[in-house]
């Protein structure tokens, strides 16, 4: 079988497949795996996979635990915020922050000496038909597979080429999202997610190992028109945060030394069906919830559990535990990209009102019973796993 994209959910999903005694094929756009990006916050059912997979050790090695989310105003001083205590409570303690690319790394490795993986190539045609998927790719030739699994992202090909253009399944919801790097920034705040924000746009930034820091862009979409490449993307946010105080000054300036710069609109994808024939889809390029649901990276890897699951449960028969997948999955994704929608706008109002509201509700957080009201039903998730295999 093939899996195209070697992020989260497609390594998960080798991983397990080869548990069950299937041989998987990855193949990647990107000539190696990918580093740096933006850190997530992980929690929950993919928390569960990642210990059956015994990955929490590791984990722990490499993520942060974070101590406070704090909100400054103009002056640097607090406005509000509260101690992530209350999201350690609200997990039974199973909540951790980390690199998104060092958790694709940590699965990667588990798998790297058994899985065939292909990088520097991408796939530009399928033909399906009676004898399996006939697959084109744009170096490595044509070859056959029993399968094909779409696990290549938001934007990427597997989608497109079966299922047709992405603003056929594509939901906007209306903000932009930028993220970098930048070494030897100060002050830095260990283990404290600073935030600044003004109406319909904020900043963030968290310091990380080896004297870096990361910086998170959010901003309200105005209806311009898109940036393309590096420079424009950068003008964009220069233009977009030029009149707001705290840092961010020093923050463009840093801006200025980035070679490697994360730009995106924040979205969904909603689709009616996630499989046609002996493909299917996987992770953001069936299901996202959007970045700012705090939560993709997890559910990518409760999709690929569940996925692998049910095609070694099929025996065979991969269109039925494609149907499987879908019936135990949709329900519980569809509920989270509701809650991901609630929380964009909750997180980065575009008014000041709003942002003053949003500043008080952060405030009650400090008292744990409070927050275990407000989100504690979108931090839970309502699902159990099933268990597959021996």
């Amino acid at each position: 079988m093939l899996i195209s994209g070697v992020g989260i959910a497609g390594p998960t999903l080798a991983y397990w497949l080869e548990r069950y005694g299937f041989v998987p094929t990855l193949v990647e756009c990107a000539l190696a795996l990918r580093t740096g990006g933006y850190v997530v916050d992980f929690w929950g059912l993919g928390y569960d996979i990642a210990e059956m997979m015994g990955l929490l050790p590791d984990i722990a090695g490499v993520g942060y635990r974070l101590r406070e989310l704090r909100i400054v105003g103009n002056d640097g001083r607090w406005v509000a915020g509260f101690n992530a205590e209350v999201f350690r409570d609200l997990t039974g303690g199973r909540y951790i922050t980390l690199g998104r690319s060092d958790l694709s790394r940590l699965i990667r490795d588990r798998i790297s000496g058994s899985c065939e993986f292909i990088f520097g190539d991408s796939i530009v045609g399928l033909r399906q038909g009676d004898d399996g998927v006939h697959v084109e790719f744009e170096r490595g030739g044509k070859r056959r597979f029993d399968f094909v699994v779409g696990a290549d992202g938001l934007h990427f090909r597997v989608r497109s080429l079966v299922f047709g253009s992405q603003d056929r399944y594509e939901k906007d919801l209306g903000y932009r999202v930028a993220a970098f790097e930048a070494a030897g920034y100060r002050p830095r705040d260990d283990l404290v997610y600073v935030l600044h924000g003004a109406p319909g746009r904020q900043v963030g930034r968290f310091s990380l190992r080896d004297d870096r820091t990361l910086f998170l862009f959010i901003f309200a979409d105005q209806g311009e028109p898109a940036a393309h490449g590096v420079a424009a993307q950068k003008a964009r946010l220069r233009e977009t945060f030029a009149d707001d105080g705290w840092e961010l000054p020093r923050i463009l300036a840093a801006l200025d030394t980035c070679d490697d710069l994360y730009f995106d609109r924040v979205s969904q994808i909603r689709m009616d069906a996630w499989s046609r024939g002996s493909v299917a889809l996987l992770g953001d390029a069936v299901a996202c919830v959007s970045l700012l649901a705090g939560q993709g990276t997890a559910l990518a890897m409760v999709e690929a559990y569940v996925l692998a699951g049910e095609l070694a449960a099929s025996q065979g028969r991969p269109q039925e535990a494609f149907r499987r997948y879908e019936d135990r999955l949709r329900p519980f994704l569809r509920a989270k990209q509701r809650a991901a929608e609630r929380f964009a706008t909750a997180l980065v109002p575009r008014t000041r009102l709003g942002l003053s509201f949003r500043n008080q509700v952060m405030r009650t957080f400090r008292i744990p019973a409070l927050a275990r009201i407000a989100i504690g039903r979108d931090i839970r998730d309502e699902m159990e796993l099933p268990r597959y295999g021996p």
